[in-house]
């Protein structure tokens, strides 16, 4: 398994245990009564669920798993795709700060960094894209 895939496969992991920690406590907010901040927490959950856990090993998978480029190449550039990877989990991070933040006090500059962390993202997913499209192919010809 390349280094690249144990990486987003890891942290896929990690993102997953955050998430779930944080669902717990989204959940006993109601009944412990938790400060009313807890409640910001809400996208933060979804965003490490889906960005964190779900496109991070399947993003993992993919470099991994999928048909070769060619022999010199064979998962394509590893340097596009440890700038996905890093733009993916930058994001991520600015995002899980960055939303319960603007939503307790909308109108600061944390709208601002919502906007970064979308874009990392965004980056992101064009690079894997970019680095995965040459894989899909119908036979691998030795190239």
């Amino acid at each position: 398994m390349p280094p690249l895939t144990r990486c987003h496969i890891k942290t896929a992991f990690v993102s997953l245990a955050a998430a779930m920690t944080l669902g717990v406590v989204l959940a006993l907010a109601p009944v412990l009564a938790l400060p009313g901040w807890v409640v910001y927490l809400s996208p933060a959950f979804f965003h490490l669920i889906m960005v964190g856990w779900v496109t991070q090993m399947i993003f993992g998978v993919i470099f991994w798993m999928f048909p070769i480029v060619s022999r010199a190449r064979p998962r394509g550039s590893e340097r596009l795709g440890w700038a996905t990877y890093g733009l993916l989990n930058g994001g991520l991070l600015l995002r899980v700060i960055a939303e319960p933040a603007n939503s307790a006090a909308p109108g600061g500059w944390w709208g601002w960094v919502l906007v970064a962390s979308a874009l990392m993202q965004w980056l992101a997913a064009v690079f894997f894209v970019v680095n995965a499209w040459p894989r899909v192919k119908e036979k691998y010809r030795g190239e």
